[in-house]
């Protein structure tokens, strides 16, 4: 048996470790080539248990069926629906199912066209909302330092003004239509899903997979968006749900107060009417009450899906397994308790 000298055998384990990958390139290139795979299999098992879950199926089945009748509504009340008729106002019967307003119009008609214009809004100023908060959050928590200290400053500033002067504010100011309301409600709902995804992102930011990312000379924004979005999927999902439970109650406020385009037909805009015609006064409640249900049931529903996905993701709301656990009496032992 040789003795090798302390010189050689240094040698031999420089070249030993120049030959084996350093382990931040290993972390670096092996990996991405797995995660697209197991990024799938994870959102596919994600949906599964979605699909699984009461609460979920009942809420996407709820927000179905009113995207349906807000789609089909050309089919079912074609025309003009907010046209004036004669009649005044008229309770449920057969020939008008939730009745007529003051002014002879079919409230079932103004209740799903209303629809249209409610659904489409709060989804669009959710999904930006979302948008504005993820851009904003994930940049101030990668970046840091004076970013996050920017980029907090002006979160803070705007979850501090109270929400609703600053949205008559600027609904007052600026022109109606569509497009001021999405965007007063933008302006004013991204600031909490910015700090929430800020938090959240904070926490990845610091994981080994991102350091090593760093490390190897990824770009900022595929860093951002390759492993630290994926990573935040079901609280962009819970945030997306809240923003879009905000936006349209918000929509609804600032068109009942008068502050949205009364010619465009909304829930908020029926109750709006239904408030200057006097059927709050008078006690008409088949006027006002369909609106404002149906943006009660959006709301429910959302909130169904919210709580979901909340159980899904979250291990301490998964609820026990039927299955018999490990300490579970066996069969025996309860014969032997009987007799």
């Amino acid at each position: 048996m040789s003795i090798q000298s302390p010189e050689s055998l240094a040698h031999a384990a420089a070249v030993r470790d120049a030959a084996e990958p350093p382990s931040t390139r290993s972390i670096a290139t092996r990996p991405p080539e797995r995660r697209p795979r197991a990024r799938g299999r994870q959102l596919l098992r994600l949906l599964r248990a979605l699909s699984r879950n009461g609460k979920a199926v009942a809420g996407l089945v709820i927000l179905l069926v009113f995207v349906a009748l807000a789609l089909a509504a050309p089919l079912l009340f074609p025309g003009d629906p907010s046209r004036i008729g004669s009649g005044g106002a008229t309770p449920p019967s057969a020939e008008h199912l939730l009745g007529t307003t003051a002014k002879g119009q079919d409230v079932l008609a103004l209740t799903i066209w209303g629809a249209r214009s409610s659904l489409l809004v709060g989804f669009v100023a959710g999904v930006l909302s979302t948008i504005v908060g993820i851009v904003v959050g994930l940049t101030s928590a990668f970046f840091g330092k004076r970013v996050d200290d920017a980029l907090s400053l002006v979160t803070n500033v705007f979850l501090l003004i109270p929400g609703l002067p600053l949205l008559v504010l600027l609904a007052a100011f600026l022109p109606a239509g569509l497009g001021t309301v999405i965007a007063v409600l933008v302006i004013t709902g991204w600031a909490g899903s910015a700090r929430v995804l800020r938090a959240q992102g904070m926490s990845i930011r610091g994981k080994d997979y991102v350091g090593a990312a760093i490390t190897s000379g990824e770009r900022p924004l595929r860093i951002m968006l390759r492993e630290m979005l994926p990573n935040m999927a079901s609280i962009v999902m819970t945030t997306l749900l809240a923003c879009v439970i905000g936006a349209i109650g918000a929509q609804a406020g600032l068109e009942f107060l008068g502050l949205g385009d009364a010619n465009t037909l909304s829930w908020g805009t029926n109750l709006f009417w239904a408030s200057s015609d006097g059927a709050l006064m008078i006690g008409q409640w088949w006027i006002f009450v369909p609106s404002g249900l149906a943006i009660a049931l959006v709301a429910f529903a959302l909130a169904l899906c919210n709580y979901a996905v909340d159980e899904v993701t979250n291990p301490r709301l998964r609820r026990p397994r039927t299955a018999r656990s490990a300490t579970a009496p066996t069969t025996v032992a309860r014969k032997e308790d009987a007799r």
